[in-house]
Parts: C-alpha cells; sequence; structure tokens
C-alpha cells in the first residue's frame, strides 16, 4: 500500500512539473512575442537618435533606417564581422551615408563608430558607439561624456573634406590637423585615423556607396 502510494506521489509530482513547465515556457514565449515589435521599435528609434546626431534630417526623405547595404567584413573599416551602410536619399537621389567603423587600436581596445560622409565628400560628422577607454581620459572622445559641451572633441570633424591628405587625417602631435587632449593621445588618435580611414573607403567605392 505505501509502495503504491509513493508510486502515486512520483507520479503526480512528475507531471505537476510538466504541466508547470508547459505552462512556464508558454507564459515565456508568449512575453517574448508580446514584447518582440516594440523592443525593435525602441531599438529603432534609438539608433535614429544616434545618426540625427551627424545627419540632419532635412537633408534626407527616404526611410534611412529600412535603406541599408550590408558590408561583408572589411579590414579597412575594421569590421571584422561586416558592419551596416544607411543610405539617405533625397528625391530619390542619393544625399548623404552614415557608415560603420571600428578603431581597433584604443587604449582599451575597440572602439566603435558611426561616420556620416555627405555625396559630395564631405565629413557630416562621427560619434562613437561603444568604448571602454579609461574614464576621465579617453572618455572625451564620447560628446555625452566631454566636459567641454560646446565645443566637444568629436565635432572638429564635422565639415573635414575627403580632399584633405592622409597625413591629416592624424592628431596635431603626430603631424595631422585634429586636436587632442594632453595626456590623452591613444584614444583620439585611434578615432582620427579610424575615420580617416573611413573617408578613404568612401572615396574608393564611392560609387557602390552611393548607388
Amino acid at each position: 500500500m505505501s509502495e503504491h502510494s509513493a508510486g502515486g506521489l512520483s507520479v503526480r509530482s512528475a507531471l505537476a512539473m510538466v504541466v508547470f513547465t508547459v505552462v512556464f515556457t508558454a507564459v515565456m514565449a508568449a512575453v517574448y512575442l508580446l514584447t518582440l515589435a516594440p523592443i525593435a521599435r525602441s531599438a529603432k528609434a534609438e539608433k535614429l537618435l544616434l545618426i540625427d546626431q551627424i545627419l540632419p534630417r532635412e537633408l534626407y526623405d527616404n526611410a534611412l533606417l529600412d535603406d541599408v547595404l550590408a558590408l561583408p567584413a572589411t579590414p579597412e573599416l575594421g569590421l571584422e564581422q561586416g558592419g551596416k551602410v544607411w543610405r539617405a536619399r533625397r528625391g530619390g537621389q542619393p544625399a548623404a551615408i552614415v557608415i560603420e567603423a571600428v578603431a581597433p587600436d584604443g587604449y582599451s581596445g575597440n572602439i566603435s563608430l558611426i561616420v556620416a560622409v555627405s555625396a559630395d565628400g564631405h565629413l557630416l560628422g562621427t560619434r562613437v558607439t561603444e568604448h571602454r577607454e579609461t574614464p576621465g581620459l579617453g572618455d572625451y572622445i564620447d560628446p555625452k561624456k566631454d566636459k567641454n559641451k560646446a565645443h566637444p572633441w568629436i565635432a572638429q570633424f564635422e565639415g573635414k573634406s575627403a580632399d584633405l591628405p592622409p597625413t591629416a587625417w592624424s592628431v596635431k602631435k603626430d603631424g595631422g590637423v585634429f586636436d587632442y587632449s594632453t595626456g590623452a593621445t591613444i584614444s583620439p588618435r585611434a578615432v582620427t585615423h579610424a575615420v580617416g580611414r573611413v573617408v578613404a573607403y568612401v572615396s574608393a567605392h564611392r560609387d557602390t556607396l552611393f548607388r
């Protein structure tokens, strides 16, 4: 009798666990499906807010994030896993692109960037999207952390032409034209070199990127 009771208890426990697992999995799946679209919309809005900082909306009238070109692994841009190019158009004509790049030589590793370049070859702006640079030293490459809110360091790239010679795409300490903060050269040097490589890449692949 006791064996039957023990066996019955085991079966009931197992069934309860199965029911719990099925119900829990179904609830988790439902939550995932319900939040999938809002999360995607939130990520899209966040991406546009960042792009808005370097690419004025009045320059284009297409659905920017839907007009995307996938890049394969591109060593010139530091993109080991590939990247994206968003193409801005106005009246159906190419107006600018926003392109991803990575500076692999930051003080603490990779510094991820987006760079906006107009169809006439001018650099509209750049923003750091991810980095692990030393707080208080390399932070000023990120305008959110740059103490100079009126003239953040990263803003000096705006309006620069692709016609600048390659040697100009460096900090002044190395003979280039870009400012840096004394005692914190590695981060701005890495970003400046990466932006220079982006400009060179865009010039070399202009027909494909602005198609």
